[in-house]
């Protein structure tokens, strides 16, 4: 009587084993692998729940015969400064001054042209919030591909942020679209009375000023301003300043006026699969996808907010 099976019970399912795996191989092999998305259709899938609304308290509205800037600040990161910077908003400090500097590849800068304006209940010297401590309540989210200028970067509340785990501090960094306020010599000076906006490599700048927020709508509107063709970029008549209708709290605005805007959460594994298509973007057009981006590389996204949908009756 011939034999059913051939080798030990242990052959027996170790040969059942391996012809399961094999066929699963075909299987995979057959299945089209899915498709990489760039950057603009990892946010074209985003849920609402990946974006954050901007605070009206916390956002400033700049108002330019082009158009509006919003600019969200940073309390988190200037916390004076950033309530000192709305003491002036509040007074009417910058309505009717003037962008006074637009430095090519660097920053665009306002302030009064003439004598300095009269402050009334804001601060003129306030201490220096060019870096703060590490707090570990503060989400980080790490970038993996090193830094000229720091020993570690990434992201915290929709900011670029430097750290150094050594002296226990971390600082927002001159990207494209972030604000800053200029200042003289002295670290106190810079109050907030010249306010700058970077538009290009402002990195030397880290830890020398005070940064406060950053530009989440209208950069546009600033990048494209004439170069000052004076020393560092100043205008060189006062007929080439750019008028400043006025800045205003959002949360002074009638809602009915105000522009809703959000912003790209960065802990969310939208943002982790947007940053990926940032540093490999996964276009045919690319021969050698470098594979790397600096902390400067990824702009964080922001859009018009998108209206909740209506709940089911």
């Amino acid at each position: 009587m011939p034999r059913q099976f051939i080798g030990t019970p242990d052959h027996r399912v170790a040969a059942r084993a391996a012809a399961l795996f094999t066929a699963l191989l075909s299987i995979a092999a057959g299945a089209a692998a899915p498709e990489r998305l760039n950057a603009i259709g990892v946010l074209a899938h985003s849920l609402p729940s990946d974006w954050r609304p901007t605070d009206p308290e916390n956002t400033l509205y700049m108002e330019l015969a082009s158009g509006r800037v919003v600019i969200e600040l940073a309390p988190a990161f200037a916390p004076q400064h950033v309530a000192n910077l709305k003491a002036l908003v509040r007074e009417g400090y910058f309505d009717g001054l003037t962008i006074v500097r637009v430095a090519d590849d660097y920053l665009t800068e306002w302030e009064d042209a003439g004598e300095p304006k009269r402050v009334a209940k804001a601060a003129t010297t306030l201490p220096p919030e060019f870096s703060g401590p590490i707090r570990p309540d503060q989400p980080f989210t790490p970038l993996p591909d090193g830094d000229l200028y720091a020993p570690e970067v990434g992201y915290s509340d929709g900011y670029p942020v430097a750290r150094d785990p050594a002296s226990g501090q971390r600082w927002l960094t001159h990207c494209y679209g972030m604000l800053g306020l200029g200042r003289d010599d002295g670290p106190t000076t810079g109050f907030g009375g010249s306010p700058f906006v970077v538009l290009g490599n402002a990195r030397n700048l880290d830890r020398n000023d005070t940064l406060l927020g950053h530009v989440v709508q209208g950069i546009e509107l600033l990048s494209t301003l004439p170069r000052g063709k004076g020393v560092r970029g100043f205008y060189e008549k006062a007929e080439q300043h750019i008028p400043i209708r006025s800045i205003k709290v959002a949360a002074d605005v009638p809602p009915v006026q105000r522009s809703e805007v959000e912003v790209l959460r960065v802990d969310t594994a939208t943002f982790q699969q947007y940053l990926g298509a940032r540093r490999s973007p996964p276009d045919k057009w690319y021969v050698r996808p470098a594979g790397r981006v600096d902390v400067c590389g990824v702009k964080l996204p922001s859009r018009p907010r998108v209206p909740a949908a209506p709940a089911a009756s």
